[in-house]
């Protein structure tokens, strides 16, 4: 496949997928269904319930995820992914393979690097 470099839509996939914690909060989803605020938060310990909010909110923009929020007290906040959001599995799939790979890579080459 050629992808014309002027019309590369790239870009605009990294912008929506870009941030620290989405990938992490995807895969949670994906893997395990629909999610509590609580429970992201949980499985997601170092994430500021600032940056897990902001980064649910924008997942949620762009249709990635969604939000259900049940009336009462004290709130309860479930998030889903979307029919449209489970198309980022494969994508997702093969960034961790190639993460995998490159690191791999990269201790070798270290260990190389260290023998002389």
């Amino acid at each position: 496949m050629m992808i014309e470099p002027n019309a590369c839509q790239v870009s605009d996939a990294l912008n929506i997928l870009v941030g620290k914690w989405k990938p992490i909060i995807l895969l949670h989803l994906l893997s395990e269904g629909t999610l509590r605020f609580s429970e992201l938060k949980h499985r997601i310990p170092h994430v500021t319930q600032k940056m897990l909010t902001k980064q649910l909110r924008e997942l949620e923009a762009e249709g990635i995820i969604s939000r259900k929020v049940y009336p009462q007290v004290p709130p309860k906040v479930e998030y889903t992914i979307t029919v449209y959001g489970e198309t980022l599995k494969p994508i997702l799939e093969a960034m961790h393979q190639w993460g995998r790979k490159h690191t791999e890579i990269m201790q070798k080459q270290s260990i190389n690097e260290a023998r002389g």
